[in-house]
């Protein structure tokens, strides 16, 4: 569609720039992935900027952060969590979140301004998209807030290292096998139908209040944690900034959000399973009883 189809000139332009820019989901997915891009960039500078030594070393280095996670010890190099270590940590889960869920958030947010751009052609009450988008994204803070705590945990108990990656195969693999095996589960098509066909909720739960409005935006992050949650906690087993793997789930996430059938979400369950059980393999393997050390 053009951007002319999706004008709101009945809106505020503030507003009808906001349509306008949920109107086109996979630029604002390129968008955030270059923005994640751009984050693991700059961690990576602030990092190799203090290691220092010769080139080749520094390339190697350069690759291990892009690929890998190492975040964490630039952040909290002997382990040690503080308020600024909490504080940077919830930052960046929450930027994390929302770079990885605005773009599959889209539809959602589309619709209501488009509703409410018709709203307002017939002189009707409407409230400003804004604070839809204000309580959808209180959801994934709330998420944030809580994935913090669980590094913390994981941390503590060391299943994460300081680097922010999993040091248990097991761990990982089941993480992995959780994700995968919730791809199939009827809560998950239940939030994810939600997610792809906002109209029906709108229609039904329509608001003119800000307040309404905002409990609106809620529920529908409600919606899609309980479509994303899972997939969500698998950056836990591949490395909590591991850029490749923020970039490559949010543009899955928003696929599947985009489609209409069952058979991308069934078979991105059947890889998140398989990759779990090859973690879990390679962990028996390694402590294998009478394996040479």
């Amino acid at each position: 569609m053009t951007e002319a189809e999706h004008s709101l000139p009945n809106l505020s332009p503030a507003a009808s720039r906001l349509g306008a820019a949920f109107a086109r989901p996979k630029r604002l997915a390129v968008i955030c992935v270059i923005a994640l891009v751009g984050l693991g960039w700059l961690y990576l500078a602030l990092l190799t900027a203090s290691m220092g030594g010769p080139g080749g070393a520094w390339a190697a280095n350069t690759w291990a952060a892009i690929c890998g996670s190492t975040f964490g010890v630039a952040l909290m190099p002997d382990g040690v969590w503080g308020v600024s270590g909490f504080a940077l940590v919830a930052l960046m889960w929450g930027a994390m979140t929302l770079a990885m869920m605005l773009p599959s958030a889209s539809p959602m947010i589309l619709t209501y301004a488009e509703i409410a751009d018709t709203a307002a052609r017939k002189s009707e009450p409407v409230v400003s998209p804004f604070l839809l988008a204000a309580g959808y994204t209180m959801v994934w803070f709330g998420f944030a807030a809580l994935a913090t705590l669980a590094q913390y945990a994981l941390t503590r108990a060391a299943i994460l290292d300081p680097s922010m990656g999993s040091v248990s195969g097991l761990f990982s693999g089941a993480i992995f096998i959780s994700a995968g095996f919730y791809q199939f589960s009827a809560l998950k098509h239940a939030c994810l139908r939600q997610c792809r066909s906002p109209f029906p909720f709108f229609f039904t739960n329509w608001a003119t209040t800000p307040r309404g409005v905002f409990k609106l935006g809620l529920r529908q992050g409600l919606f899609c944690l309980g479509c994303c949650w899972a997939m969500m906690l698998v950056m836990f087993a591949v490395g909590v900034m591991n850029v490749v793997w923020m970039a490559a789930l949010g543009i899955v996430m928003t696929l599947e959000k985009m489609g209409t059938g069952k058979r991308f979400t069934y078979a991105i369950g059947v890889l998140l399973v398989a990759g779990g059980a090859a973690f879990v393999g390679a962990s028996v393997v390694v402590h294998w009883p009478g394996r040479a050390i």
